[in-house]
């Protein structure tokens, strides 16, 4: 398993050996990710699926330190 940089995982997420998951992902709680996921985008669910891209709108209020 590989994790890149700012990925944000809820609670209870399972995640598979061999799966890669790159940089700018955000994984819903109670996901189990079974395969990579691409980068700059909102993963949830079981199996995990992506459900949108990641947006400029989603940076709006978030003060990442």
């Amino acid at each position: 398993m590989t994790i890149g940089h700012s990925v944000r995982g809820g609670g209870g997420v399972n995640i598979n050996q061999g799966v890669t998951i790159g940089d700018n992902r955000i994984i819903a709680s109670g996901s189990v990710v079974t395969k990579d996921i691409p980068a700059n985008v909102i993963v949830a669910g079981v199996p995990c699926r992506v459900i949108r891209p990641i947006t400029d709108a989603d940076h709006v209020g978030f003060n990442a330190s």
